[in-house]
């Protein structure tokens, strides 16, 4: 979600801020002028036409003026964004840039006459004493148009606030959305996006990465399924299906600690599990203790409680887990921790144990399905916006078929399927083995692969390992 409003533009129908009903706490919050420096600005635009002729001694400190990130939509001033625009329609042509060619520039797209002439131009140059000086006046530009950004996301957040529209998740959600790309100095998109032409050196150094096995997902911990899929990609998801008791939640807390032992940030959002279970299936799995002397009284030994204690400094206070209980079940709740983490030390993978328990909002005219898919498109798109992989898991109907599957499989670049040959035939010459079905790999082909389950340990782990 952009969150830009031009610099010009200042809208003052502001809400009452201080309740009286007059308005007049939030027109003196929004009337007064905003952050800016117009004598900046000036100094800035000078410091680049004293600058921006190549080969000369001065030309060094116009590349370092662009270096600051400075773009024309952080200038206050309209007319100033316009000259910028100019000079670096000038640069970009290898044209030298001076007064007179600026002025021809302007002339050709009929902006002279608007920013006030050719003396305007000269009374920008007479602004900076040197042009090495134009870096820091850079700066200060740059850092007066943050200030009237987060100006303009509290004044959106306020007028959201008074508006009535939407309901608390919405709320949350913009207030979050708003804080995190402030805190982030990212407001919005302020220049086109990249031509292939110039993603192709970084493709195919990433190409080369990928061909020497340099450049691989998070590890799910399983070999075969590892190789297939290249692991856990950031901005994709993998759905993990399954029935009830086969054991996707084991497979998924499998990967997440897997995951985090290569020094990856994760977080496991579980709607199903206390804190407790999930600590004590960890230490189940890495301790290989039986699950269910963890669980009842009297069951660790001597030997148990060596492990559980040793576990502490090698494995769980070093390890970069999150475990996430939320209070309620919304995906507001969720986004919310997962920005959290992504703020404090980042996100590398989110797994959200399992989509239909994640609650439906309140007072909508939707059907299930519809709720559903909301949530799987809720996940997908914040795979993107924090750059993480994210599992999900989902449970399968008695015909083995997923609820709400077009929607689900649609927003998955991996679907896995968990199928237990023992779990409706306890004497199945196979039992103790667990088929990963890999029903839909955007990046490879499709396959069984196939583990064995140790789910007294309350873990799966490749056959070979056996």
């Amino acid at each position: 979600m952009s969150t830009r409003i031009p610099a010009q533009h200042h809208d003052t129908s502001d809400p009452d801020i201080d309740g009286d009903g007059d308005g007049d706490g939030a027109r003196s919050a929004f009337t007064r002028v905003p952050p800016q420096d117009l004598d900046a600005e000036r100094a800035v635009l000078g410091a680049l036409v004293l600058s921006g002729t190549p080969n000369s001694a001065s030309f060094r400190f116009f590349a370092e003026i662009l270096e600051t990130g400075l773009v024309a939509e952080e200038y206050y001033r309209p007319a100033h964004a316009t000259i910028h625009r100019a000079i670096c329609a000038l640069h970009a042509a290898g044209e030298p840039v001076d007064p007179v060619t600026l002025a021809a520039e302007l002339t050709r797209r009929g902006e002279l006459t608007r920013v006030g002439g050719i003396s305007y131009l000269h009374t920008c140059v007479q602004a900076v004493p040197t042009a090495a000086t134009g870096p820091r006046y850079a700066g200060i530009v740059r850092a007066k148009a943050y200030r009237r950004t987060v100006v303009e996301s509290a004044h959106r957040i306020l007028e959201f606030a008074y508006s009535e529209a939407g309901d608390e998740d919405e709320v949350r959600d913009l207030v979050e959305q708003q804080l995190t790309e402030i805190i982030a100095g990212t407001p919005g998109l302020t220049e086109a996006p990249p031509a292939v032409g110039d993603l192709y050196l970084d493709f195919v150094l990433d190409l080369e990465e990928v061909q020497d096995g340099k450049k691989l997902g998070l590890p799910y911990g399983f070999a075969d399924l590892d190789t297939i899929t290249s692991g856990m990609r950031p901005g994709n998801v993998t759905v993990v299906a399954a029935q009830s008791g086969v054991g996707k939640s084991t497979f998924a807390l499998n990967a997440a600690v897997a995951a985090a032992k290569t020094g990856a940030k994760v977080m496991f959002s579980s709607l199903e599990m206390s804190s407790t279970e999930l600590m004590q299936k960890i230490a189940a799995a890495e301790g290989k203790i039986a699950l269910h002397h963890l669980t009842h009284q009297g069951g660790l030994t001597a030997e148990g409680w060596e492990t559980v204690r040793r576990l502490g400094p090698e494995l769980f206070q070093t390890l970069p887990l999150r475990v996430y209980r939320p209070d309620g079940a919304s995906l507001g709740d969720i986004a919310s921790a997962a920005r959290a983490c992504a703020r404090t030390g980042g996100l590398d993978l989110l797994v959200v144990d399992y989509l239909q328990l994640v609650e439906v909002e309140q007072g909508r005219n939707i059907t299930r399905e519809q709720a559903v898919s909301a949530v799987s498109r809720g996940l997908k798109n914040l795979s993107v916006a924090l750059d993480c992989h994210v599992i999900a898991l989902s449970q399968l109907n008695d015909d083995g078929l997923m609820r709400e599957s077009r929607a689900i499989k649609n927003d998955a670049s991996v679907v896995l399927k968990v199928e237990r040959p023992d779990a409706d035939e306890p004497e199945s010459p196979r039992a103790g083995e667990v088929d990963l079905v890999i029903e839909k790999n955007r990046f490879g082909p499709t396959a069984r692969v196939t583990v064995a389950a140790q789910l007294h340990y309350s873990r799966f782990i490749d056959m070979a390992r056996t």
